[in-house]
Order: structure tokens, then C-alpha cells, then sequence
């Protein structure tokens, strides 16, 4: 048998989950899919899978990508008995299976060297906030953040103008034994749609653990007066995460999408990302 990697793209609300990765006793996005992958390709053994970027607890993904390796033997029985395509039968049958709460998109045959982690070139975040009443909307009040003070977005603007660009961002993120938080931001900016939300638009080539919700923290700090423009830039300076700056919460954090080179490079892309973290490591 040959084994054959899938490619599958994703959306979930995460209020509900305790992050993407599994954890015992815990339900998580990564534990679901799995689960459902299992019973679809009905296999003794669960599969695995990787993701693109493992999310925290109650954030969000509209353009989650994970991959999973499968014997291409065993493809064939996740169609059930639809006359459809095997990968569009199997994406059927994991909605069917999945809670509400999370949906594939669509599944396909990973184009060769493809890997939803390191193949990646950058990551997109958004992060939702309402700071004025008329914003409010109680719908939307898992995915966006109530703030009760309005935000002067030109100072934060101004401000995220230091974080862009490969930086060591250790005062921004959780510390991780054995990781890396050297990280080029390639975009960090805000704007309001069309209802008045304020919109963070943030695009790496990765985040280490908790760096958008913390990077959102400071700069809220900022656009609401309590600290000065300059701020940001301090804490960018320090060797290790600084209690001064609050992580903003994960309701209004999502993943939006990942980016990934033509086909012919995607090899060549993940083994310069492997080769690159096990250098900053060492």
C-alpha cells in the first residue's frame, strides 16, 4: 500500500473548545477531527494529524489547514457508498460526523512535499474588537471583544510600527522550553469595517504561544491612553514575558487564513523552515 497525504481545510468556533491540541479529558478541535477521521476511514487506530497553527482556548478558525497520512487503500472506504469522489464523499461524511461547532471545507490530495506546518509562508490573524455601544453586537459576542473605552487606532498604529520585522518577541510570549521566539511580523495593522469594529490584521511566518492576544494587549494599552507610543517597543526589548502587558482575550482572535508557496516549492519551503528553527534552537 502507498500512503497518501491529505490535504484538509477548516473552520470552527472555539468558545467551546479548549484549544486545538488534544489534551486528556479535554475537548479539543484536534481530538474531534481525529475521532472523526478514525470512524470515517473506520481504522483500530486513531490518525493523526498536523495543523498549521495550533490555537489556544476559545480562539477561533475560518482557514485552519491540517494534513493527515492515509494508505490510499484505505481512502477508498471513507466514501461510504457515494458515487462521489472519494475526498468529496469523505468531506460529507466528517460534517455528518463533526459537531456543529466545527466544519471541513474541503479535503484533497496534498500536492508531493506538502506540509500544513512548515510549508507554511505566513499565518493571518484577526482580532475583533467593538469599542463603542453602537458596535455591540450581542450576536457576534463570542468572536468579537465588547471593550468599554473608545481606541485611538492612529497611536496604535503608530506603536505596531516597531513590532514589524523579524524580532525576538520572549516579551510577548509563554515561555516553551526547547522553542524558539525569534518571528518575522509581516503585517500588524488596524482598521474599522464597515460597523465600526476595530480589525487587527496580523500576518507572520509564525507566532509562538499567546504573541497575538499579547501583542493585542499592549497595544490596546496604548490606544485607550494608559501608555505611551513608545511602549511597545519597550516591551519588545525585554528578554522574558512581562506581567505588564495583558493578554487580550481569545474571542476576538482568528485564525483567517495560511499561505503556502507555488507547489513546486513546497518542499523546498519546509525543509528551510525546519533547518531554520533547529538553528535558532540550537
Amino acid at each position: 500500500m502507498t500512503a497518501v497525504r491529505i490535504r484538509i481545510d477548516l473552520a470552527y468556533d472555539g468558545t467551546d473548545f479548549h484549544g486545538w491540541a488534544t489534551q486528556p479529558g479535554l475537548r479539543t478541535v484536534q481530538g474531534e477531527l481525529q475521532a472523526a477521521l478514525t470512524t470515517a476511514f473506520r481504522l483500530s487506530e486513531p490518525l493523526r494529524v498536523t495543523c498549521a497553527g495550533r490555537t489556544d482556548t476559545g480562539v477561533h478558525a475560518r482557514g485552519q489547514v491540517v494534513h493527515v497520512d492515509v494508505d490510499d487503500a484505505v481512502v477508498a472506504t471513507g466514501t461510504g457508498r457515494s458515487a462521489q469522489p472519494p475526498l468529496d464523499a469523505l468531506v460529507r461524511r466528517l460534517n455528518g460526523m463533526l459537531p456543529a461547532d466545527v466544519r471541513v471545507h474541503r479535503a484533497s490530495e496534498a500536492a508531493p512535499g506538502f506540509d500544513a506546518r512548515f510549508s507554511a509562508l505566513w499565518r493571518r490573524y484577526a482580532y475583533r474588537i467593538a469599542d463603542a455601544p453602537a458596535a455591540y453586537d450581542p450576536l457576534r459576542r463570542h468572536h468579537v471583544l465588547h471593550w468599554p473605552r473608545p481606541l485611538d487606532l492612529s497611536l496604535m498604529n503608530v506603536a505596531a510600527v516597531d513590532l514589524i520585522g523579524l524580532h525576538d518577541f520572549a516579551g510577548f510570549c509563554k515561555a516553551r522550553e526547547g522553542a524558539t521566539t525569534i518571528r518575522t511580523i509581516q503585517t500588524l495593522v488596524w482598521e474599522r469595517d464597515e460597523t465600526g469594529v476595530a480589525v487587527a490584521r496580523v500576518v507572520a511566518d509564525a507566532f509562538c504561544h499567546g504573541m497575538v492576544r499579547a501583542l493585542v494587549g499592549c497595544l490596546l494599552a496604548i490606544g485607550e491612553g494608559r501608555k505611551e507610543i513608545g511602549w511597545a517597543r519597550e516591551v519588545l526589548g525585554h528578554p522574558i514575558r512581562t506581567s505588564a502587558v495583558h493578554a487580550a482575550s481569545p474571542r476576538g482572535l482568528t485564525l483567517e487564513e495560511v499561505g503556502y508557496p507555488a507547489d513546486a516549492e513546497l518542499e523546498a519551503r519546509a525543509e528551510q523552515t525546519r533547518a531554520k528553527r533547529e538553528a535558532i534552537d540550537e
